[in-house]
């Protein structure tokens, strides 16, 4: 059946770099960010939801949600972020799931889901990728990459788990607080190592620089 893998990281931590190297080497890739904007699109009734909880203030001129009207609302708010996941994690959870399902039988899966830890999702892959970095370079490119202020960059960084949080479920640490050649060199590794139906069995020693779950 298909290898499970749950990749993680917080906001700017390259997490997308690793995923699209993984595609590239022959994953498949269940992207929970961009499942999450399509079960809000106009029209479904994620959308209708979202607009009941939090007002037609979060909606763009064209009806299309508007998702940093929707941010500004919710990072910083634990209780408004709650309401939020209530709507969106199921459906976003189903499709997943969908998803896992119709893949081949020697896929090797990957879960592209930001909140793993938050969710308390670790259970669910076989192998657990965590993709990290320092505070303060996630902070820099957030700021020149992105163009917010320091401030909103860090309530988005800090309304998310900390590092000890995320390591304490990795299977697989990835450190990207180097270059990018570094993080896509570590990638190859991981794939060579851990997940290549044609190498290694997944979830044989860990991965140098992993932490295995407790």
């Amino acid at each position: 059946m298909p290898v499970k893998v749950g990749l993680t990281g917080g906001i700017a931590s390259g997490k997308s770099t690793v995923s699209a190297e993984l595609a590239r080497l022959g994953a498949v890739i269940v992207d929970a960010d961009q499942i999450a904007r399509d079960v809000v699109a106009p029209g479904t009734p994620g959308l209708a939801a979202v607009v009941a909880q939090f007002g037609t203030d979060v909606l763009r001129p064209d009806g299309s949600l508007d998702r940093p009207a929707l941010g500004r609302r919710v990072f910083g708010d634990p209780a408004a972020l709650r309401r939020l996941g209530a709507i969106t994690h199921p459906l976003v959870a189903e499709e997943s799931a969908r998803r896992q399902a119709a893949a081949p039988p020697d896929a090797v899966v990957v879960h592209d889901v930001p909140l793993i830890v938050e969710n308390r999702l670790a259970g669910s892959y076989d192998i657990v990728v965590v993709v990290g970095a320092d505070e303060a370079v996630r902070l820099e490119r957030l700021v020149r990459d992105r163009g917010m202020s320091r401030e909103d960059a860090l309530v988005r960084i800090r309304a998310q788990a900390t590092d000890e949080q995320r390591r304490a479920v990795a299977d697989v640490w990835l450190d990207n607080s180097g270059t990018p050649e570094e993080l896509l060199a570590a990638v190859g590794r991981l794939w060579r190592e851990r997940l290549d139906p044609g190498s290694a069995a997944p979830g044989g020693p860990s991965f140098p620089g992993g932490r295995g779950r407790p």
